[in-house]
């Protein structure tokens, strides 16, 4: 191996309390409802509460909403050193859009704002106008995101009623499968839930994709479900729920000197 390459990570590697200091990563499947940091943070009292850690670095490579669920990647000790690395990498969901529907969000957090009847829709329109919003192009953020503009985060602005000028972002997206299509009512309204499977790259937000494919639909849209498949080398399969992971952790020998 170059001895400039850097070492290989250490996955879901629980036979020792010292290696999550020497660094490892845990695959989790993320809870809906939790934030990612909440996941960080459970984790970390974990470690330092049953395995004797003072201090650890724990960090996450790559936001999930507290509405998604899915592939969150953590990053412990020495390997929170290659988070940005593991971050950059490409990413696939699924995901449910409602098409006829519009949130200041963008997703199910907040009230629907706007209804337009989508019950003409079909899949095939809706396929083809999924493939205008695939390929390389730059994309809005929404205005509840972490993105920040002079030091303020945008969702912390939009929460207040304000406006922040946020810029379009390069993004590409491979992949934007329509799978299916359900029409059904939503407090008396007619509207069009379609199944995604989507391949992108880093900085893309579902979300936004929602946004974008209701408008050209020109009846709205937003993200009413969101599970992360895949994040770069490690698909779903690969994960093991919160729960199961604390209960490895409680389960280890603790730390014979203290780091």
């Amino acid at each position: 191996m170059d001895s400039t390459s850097p070492a290989p990570l250490r996955v879901m590697d629980f036979s020792r309390a010292e290696d999550f200091g020497e660094g490892q990563v845990l695959l989790v499947d993320k809870p809906l409802h939790w934030t990612s940091f909440d996941v960080v943070n459970k984790l970390r009292g974990a470690i330092r509460g049953a395995l004797g850690y003072r201090k650890i670095k724990v960090g996450h490579a790559g936001t999930l909403d507290p509405l998604a669920s899915g592939v969150l990647v953590v990053c412990t000790g020495k390997a929170t050193k290659r988070i940005a690395e593991l971050q950059a990498q490409d990413k696939e969901y699924v995901a449910t859009i409602r098409l006829g529907a519009t949130t200041a969000c963008l997703d199910a957090e907040l009230p629907v704002e706007a209804w337009v009847d989508a019950s003409a829709l079909t899949k095939e329109s809706i396929q083809s106008a999924a493939e205008q919003w695939s390929g390389h192009y730059y994309q809005m953020p929404p205005a509840y995101s972490a993105k920040k503009v002079d030091g303020q985060k945008a969702y912390a602005v939009a929460r207040k009623g304000g406006e922040i000028n946020l810029q379009p972002a390069a993004i590409t997206v491979p992949r934007f499968e329509v799978h299916s299509i359900e029409h059904h009512l939503v407090e008396g309204h007619a509207v069009c839930d379609v199944h995604v499977t989507i391949a992108c790259t880093k900085g893309t937000y579902i979300r936004a994709l929602a946004r974008d494919l209701g408008k050209t639909l020109e009846v709205g849209g937003h993200l009413v479900q969101l599970k992360r498949t895949i994040n770069g080398p490690f698909p779903l399969d690969t994960c093991q729920s919160l729960e199961q992971i604390l209960e490895v952790i409680h389960a280890l020998p603790p730390l014979v000197v203290d780091l």
